[in-house]
């Protein structure tokens, strides 16, 4: 088994072609270890969204390789990648992505579902009562607050027993307050559950949360930053260009 949950090999993705090309990620080689929590930030246009792309195996990298665990993304069919992104990565976005006609519990289980598969009681409880929603199982969506909304994804991302889970920008529609619980959930299902985490953001307070931050700048990797502080990361992004 990989140290790495999951790793990037050169990976550069080109979108256009000829004089209208443009490249959005060059050579971009990183590993995210098993059990951590990672952040990636970059002033706009730096290749954040299409690195996240590539890495979940939504994008195909116009060259180098995509790992999970020993699975080399590029070599699976498309059939066989919506397969694995089911099972073995779980996605947390900004805007939630619930179903309004489900449940809370139907939300949370339904990439098990879709799978053919059931829950398994104790695990689904675990993950529950872990993100705080054990007396809101049979609400719907429309019944909660948003930040109750992002802990149903949260679970419903964790369902699975995936290997990482990706978030996009996860507390971007959340107040200040809300969105530190919600990061403090993140943080603990690493520092607790073993789970790995890979966070796309913008903000230095959510990217504080992680044990380091990936910065990309102009589609290259320009550093990372271990135990991060908002003061920390602001000047680092200060440097790249990016005022906050």
């Amino acid at each position: 088994m990989r140290a790495d949950a999951l790793s990037l090999q050169a990976v550069r993705k080109v979108y256009g072609s000829g004089g209208g090309a443009v490249t959005a990620l060059h050579e971009v080689t990183v590993g995210i270890r098993r059990g951590t929590f990672t952040a990636v930030m970059g002033p706009s246009g730096s290749g954040k969204s299409t690195f996240l792309h590539c890495a979940s195996g939504m994008d195909r990298p116009t060259s180098g390789r995509v790992l999970l665990g020993d699975t080399d993304l590029g070599s699976l069919k498309e059939a066989r990648l919506t397969e694995l992104r089911r099972d073995r990565i779980g996605f947390v976005f900004q805007a939630y992505n619930l179903l309004p006609s489900l449940t809370v519990r139907q939300n949370i289980t339904l990439p098990l579902r879709l799978a053919g598969r059931s829950a398994d009681r104790a695990w689904l409880r675990s993950v529950v009562d872990r993100v705080g929603l054990g007396d809101r199982l049979d609400h719907r969506p429309a019944e909660l607050s948003g930040g109750q909304q992002q802990r149903v994804a949260i679970a419903r991302a964790l369902v699975a027993r995936p290997e990482v889970v990706l978030a996009d920008e996860p507390t971007g529609a959340l107040d200040s307050r809300t969105a530190q619980q919600v990061l403090a959930l993140l943080r603990s299902i690493v520092d607790e559950m073993g789970q790995t985490v890979l966070m796309v953001t913008h903000d230095p307070v959510a990217a504080s949360a992680a044990h380091s931050v990936l910065f990309l700048a102009d589609g290259r990797l320009a550093g990372e930053l271990h135990g991060p502080t908002p003061e920390k990361v602001a000047e680092r992004m200060t440097q790249l260009g990016e005022p906050c």
